[in-house]
């Protein structure tokens, strides 16, 4: 099934045709930007449907089932007891063999498609019920960044299986009425991008909400300076009609956080020079505001755009999407737009809801994801 046309494992670009309640709410995203032409990083979705038939084959419904009936979620001992325990039966279910093979297979595939002997990929939860009362907890299931290996991609999949059943995620459901066996879990496993910068853009200006600009926040390397408030970004506008840059700031940026050599993503002081310059050419930054652009129109609203630039890929194809949604501010607001050409405009404001709010981390460790 590696083809992507089953019911277990479907490549982001196939999904055509695709039941998305199979698939939760973060894995179609990324499987609509994709189908729109938009440069994602590539990668495949596990579906619930694997979820389901680990769970049947290991034959542990009843068991889940029992013990957390009767569970008082004021008690929060009991609770952390019983779902511990829920969590080490789902890490040791077996996948069922054929379907352990296409997930094999299709890392192999997404390796060469990549490049890479063993492609760092993201292991990303996508929750089936991201549109039920459960969407609570969009952004609670856990995300494992930079695996290598099929046999870390098997585990960290069994892990995310198991992030269901937190304390908190079980207290939740009990309070909603929720049967925990109704909640599935579906897997994202997508190559990892190494950002040689990183940010987000709005297709409008979250200043004064004109809609005839895209507005950019970009930094070095991760952006989780900008996140934790330790590097302010540089700011750029684009017009959207003339396509030209009309506004500029550049930042001074101490340091960035970086992908070293063990794996992990640290922070790093920059030279001078660099701390001083551009963090995008001008170049990126008008590929930046067409891909933004494109999103905005295929979803029919203004967008708010979590982008970045991937050392790895070549120049001109080096810039990718990473999760787009509606921006929500001033898309609800009645406002007047101007031509954004105006050299004495206020400068964008600084980046204060980020898209990339990921802590990355170790390889083993997991990391919260936004929705």
């Amino acid at each position: 099934m590696i083809a992507g046309t089953g019911q277990h494992l479907i490549w982001f670009d196939r999904f055509d045709g695709v039941d998305l309640a199979c698939v939760g709410g973060k894995s179609a995203g990324l499987g609509q930007m994709a189908g729109a032409g938009l440069p994602v990083p590539p990668g495949f979705a596990i579906t619930s449907h694997v979820y389901r038939a680990a769970r049947d084959s290991a034959g542990t419904a009843e068991v889940i089932r029992s013990l957390l009936g009767g569970l008082d979620p004021e008690d929060t001992a009991d609770v952390s007891r019983r779902a511990l325990a829920v969590r080490e039966l789902i890490r040791a279910w077996p996948i069922p063999a054929g379907t352990e093979a296409d997930i094999r297979g299709a890392y192999r595939m997404l390796s060469q498609r990549s490049g890479r002997n063993r492609v760092a990929v993201a292991v990303r939860s996508s929750a089936t019920t991201e549109d039920s009362p459960e969407a609570s907890f969009a952004g609670e299931y856990d995300t494992y960044l930079w695996i290598r290996g099929a046999d870390r991609v098997l585990d960290a999949v069994r892990r995310c299986w198991a992030s269901l059943f937190t304390d908190r995620a079980i207290s939740y459901r009990i309070r909603m009425g929720c049967s925990h066996l109704d909640v599935e879990m579906c897997v994202a496993v997508q190559k990892m991008v190494k950002p040689r910068s990183a940010g987000v853009a709005f297709t409008l200006d979250p200043g004064n909400g004109d809609r005839s600009v895209v507005a950019i926040d970009s930094a070095w390397g991760f952006g989780e300076g900008v996140v934790s408030g330790e590097v302010t970004p540089d700011n750029f506008l684009v017009d959207k009609v003339m396509s030209i840059i009309t506004r500029r700031r550049i930042s001074t940026k101490r340091h960035a956080y970086m992908l070293s050599d063990d794996g992990r993503v640290r922070p790093v002081e920059l030279a001078a020079d660099q701390a001083t310059a551009p963090s995008l050419t001008d170049t990126e930054i008008l590929a930046v505001a067409r891909l933004a652009r494109a999103a905005e129109k295929h979803y029919g609203c203004p967008q708010d755009v979590e982008w970045a630039v991937d050392a790895e890929l070549p120049e001109g194809q080096n810039v990718v999407l990473l999760q787009t949604r509606p921006e929500t501010v001033w898309s609800k607001k009645k406002v007047t737009i101007s031509t954004g050409l105006d050299p004495m405009a206020s400068i964008i404001a600084t980046l204060t809801s980020p898209l990339h709010a990921r802590k990355p981390g170790s390889p083993a460790s997991p990391q919260s994801d936004e929705g």
